[in-house]
């Protein structure tokens, strides 16, 4: 029996269900925030947000990405078929279970939405010791370490009435798993694009200030999760930022500016950058640097734009097309920076507060539906 093209790879049903979840992260919290919907779902509305957002668009993309590299990482046959279909159906009723977690139970809930990432850890971790390839274990460490920030963030939210301590552990290591995979993918695609055209200058090699730039962001992810408005933190995170900025000088990232497919991701990495300094400077003068507009470089800017440059530049390469960006993607990517850009002006923007919030949820929001229109039938059908 032959099995349906979107289950032959983890990319095409988790890309697209990972950009369904991020829209609706966002347009069924702008009414559930001013109090004109409302879901029977035991956590606050800016909770419900922030687990659809984390847990659900972006596991679901890390999902995809992470079940298609393994083949390539292991030279094993890519996870498809009815395990893949099995997968989808968990983190359904994971997405399912959450927005109904006032109806069918808190306990209830908790369990259905750990059964994927614990299932996805699994299979992983499986590929990976079959094949014995055990350096692409701290990939599936930082997605079981993704898992375990769910758990966190249920018994947090239902222990306190909110998640604060698991939204930044769980944005910490989704920022650790971007720099992680980043730091990989971004200068080797940029070294190869660049040798195509026989440039002068290619991307630095993976050397020990990249290995002492991952520490420092481990040392300040951990410092800002457990003590988040320390001045010690501060001086962690502003190093960490530092030395991202360096390694993302030596990538020859402007080199690559006219292929827009190439230069979003070195786009999207900066926003760590940025993110590491704001948050730092937000701990050292909250009164003129707005914390919560600072942490959103992270959680609108480099969640929003690598999910979308990573998804656009697989979904072609698998399916078979030239990688190189259009106006559709020029338009998603625009739409996403244009989103992110508002959002983390809405604290300053006085009484057009809402207004702007509104502004930037519709254009974030709009750049996963451009994604959707135009590569939905690419990830269902190949066409």
């Amino acid at each position: 029996m032959t099995r349906p093209h979107w289950l032959t790879g983890g990319f095409r049903p988790f890309f697209l269900l990972g950009a369904v979840a991020m829209v609706a992260s966002v347009l069924v919290w702008l009414p559930l925030y001013i109090g004109d919907l409302a879901l029977p779902t035991v956590f606050r509305p800016r909770d419900w947000h922030v687990h659809t957002t984390l847990f659900g668009g972006v596991m679901a993309i890390v999902a995809g990405f992470t079940l298609t590299a393994v083949a390539n990482w292991t030279g094993r046959p890519p996870v498809a078929g009815r395990l893949l279909f099995v997968l989808v159906c968990l983190w359904l009723a994971g997405r399912l279970a959450v927005s109904t977690s006032g109806w069918i139970g808190a306990n209830a809930a908790t369990v259905v939405d750990l059964l994927f990432p614990v299932a996805l850890t699994l299979v992983l971790a499986r590929e990976v010791i079959a094949a014995k390839n055990h350096r692409n274990l701290r990939v599936v460490a930082a997605v079981a370490a993704l898992g375990f920030a769910d758990l966190a963030f249920h018994l947090e939210a239902r222990a306190t009435g909110t998640a604060e301590i698991s939204v930044r552990m769980a944005v910490s290591l989704v920022i650790l798993l971007i720099l992680l995979i980043g730091g990989r993918v971004i200068p080797a695609f940029t070294r190869n694009w660049l040798a195509a055209r026989k440039a002068a200058r290619l991307p630095a090699a993976f050397s020990t200030l990249d290995a002492v730039g991952m520490a420092a962001a481990v040392g300040g992810l951990l410092a800002w999760t457990a003590f988040p408005d320390a001045t010690a933190t501060a001086g962690l995170l502003g190093l960490a930022g530092i030395l991202a900025a360096v390694r993302l000088s030596r990538w020859c990232g402007l080199s690559a500016r006219s292929e827009p497919l190439l230069f979003v991701l070195h786009a999207g990495f900066a926003t760590i950058t940025l993110g590491f300094l704001a948050i730092a400077a937000s701990i050292l003068w909250p009164s003129a640097v707005d914390p919560v507009a600072a942490v959103h470089i992270w959680t609108v800017g480099t969640v929003g734009a690598m999910p979308l440059a990573m998804m656009t530049r697989a979904t072609r390469g698998h399916s078979g097309r030239p990688l190189v960006a259009g106006r559709l993607e020029v338009a998603l990517f625009a739409l996403v920076f244009i989103g992110a850009a508002a959002r983390v002006a809405a604290p300053y923007a006085g009484g057009w507060y809402v207004h702007v919030l509104d502004c930037a949820g519709l254009a974030w929001a709009a750049a996963y539906l451009v994604f959707i229109a135009g590569y939905g039938r690419m990830l269902l059908h190949g066409a």
